[in-house]
């Protein structure tokens, strides 16, 4: 009798681990976390309600040990501090007191030495990184992989490929063994990251990869909770009148018109912004959320609008709708504040697109399926 041999399921190493939404996803493509660690209680407090073990580690990244890192892991992941890169924050870069994490995590890969490191790493962080003091915190995070034996590929993917929020992504992944590059455009991959494929002082890669779905025209509308008229999170009268009076005139027509249709609700984020030293609001004009956020780094949260029949009615995003929107509907919130949810989802990637850079890149990188071809196969094709 034959025996099928099951294949074991690479092992991954977290770092950055927040409330565990990037595991949600590699877990999905068949990978097994061995240790996380993120130096927030009450997120870790999140991770360990929603996961059944306790490879949850709380603490500084800088006070990790490498040697009481589980051996034998394929991946390390890292979603590391975005504050100083992001467009909302302060963009003091990668040498800022947050982001600068950044090098606390690969001084622990430089010091798991060459026969201890992950085979691929992945670092995920808002598209600000490309940006951040020219383009230049980018090449920085580039050349220290570079200098830890990896070559790098850069992808964007915003979660509206797959929920109703708009949130791009950058992913940077590292490869220390060779890769079959696509030298193709890909649709992951936007004009700007030609300049760093493009500069020989770097090491890259652009792994051949299918085209990822296309993006969601819209959704939010079915993804909300359906709070009765009577709940107490909706806004009094005085409090939408000023939201509405803070409007431009463009704003306030695009809201008019939504609230005279009477065949169904209409429904739209919204966001508190200060133009010329005023807060005002303004509201999305399509069915897709904006990109969530957390109270830190200048910006605020969402606010929900339901317009029709002559109504319009306003009331702050629930935490069901943060993972709903994070396309974490299964996650166990039960019994954690709303602004605990909304603060950790918020400072989070979407399930589905680590899922899909799993399942379609990392799980084939790490088995070794992404090799350059032999010329005897290249022939075959």
């Amino acid at each position: 009798m034959s025996v099928t041999r099951l294949r074991s399921r690479p092992r991954v190493l977290e770092f950055f681990a927040g409330v565990g939404l990037a595991r949600m996803g590699l877990d999905l493509a068949g990978f097994d976390t061995a240790w996380a660690n993120d130096i927030s209680p009450d997120k870790a407090e999140m991770y360990r309600s929603q996961f059944d073990d306790d490879v949850m580690v709380v603490g500084d990244v800088r006070s990790v040990d490498p040697a009481e890192l589980p051996a034998g892991a394929a991946l390390a992941w890292a979603s590391s501090p975005c504050t100083d890169l992001s467009l909302a924050g302060n963009r003091t870069g990668l040498t800022g007191a947050e982001s600068s994490a950044f090098y606390a995590f690969t001084g622990v890969l430089r010091s798991m030495g060459d026969e201890g490191r992950p085979k691929v790493v992945v670092l995920e962080n808002v598209v600000g990184l490309a940006t951040s003091h020219g383009g230049d915190d980018l090449c920085a995070a580039i050349r220290e992989f570079n200098d830890l034996g990896y070559s790098v590929d850069l992808l964007t993917i915003d979660a509206r490929r797959f929920v109703p929020q708009s949130r791009p992504r950058l992913f940077l992944v590292g490869s220390r063994e060779p890769v079959d590059t696509d030298e193709m455009e890909h649709p992951l991959r936007p004009g700007w990251t030609e300049t760093f494929f493009g500069d020989p002082t770097l090491t890259t890669h652009r792994a051949t990869l299918p085209d990822p779905p296309a993006h969601v025209p819209a959704g939010l509308g079915r993804t909300l909770e359906r709070l009765k008229n009577d709940d107490p999170r909706w806004w009094d009268e005085d409090r939408v009148a000023a939201f509405i009076d803070s409007m431009s005139e463009v704003q306030k027509t695009r809201l008019n018109q939504l609230r005279r249709q009477d065949r169904h609700y209409e429904w739209r984020t919204a966001y508190r912004r200060t133009r010329h030293g005023v807060a005002v609001w303004e509201m999305r004009p399509d069915d897709v959320s904006g990109c969530l956020r957390t109270a830190r780094g200048g910006s605020s949260k969402q606010a929900v609008v339901r317009m029709g029949y002559g109504k319009v009615s306003v009331r702050w995003m629930t935490g069901v709708e943060y993972a709903a929107l994070m396309g974490a509907s299964t996650y166990n919130i039960d019994g954690f504040r709303d602004s605990q949810v909304q603060f950790a989802f918020g400072d989070a990637v979407a399930v589905p697109a680590v899922e899909w850079l799993a399942k379609n890149y990392l799980v084939p990188l790490v088995r070794g399926e992404l090799a350059p071809r032999t010329t005897s196969e290249a022939a075959v094709v």
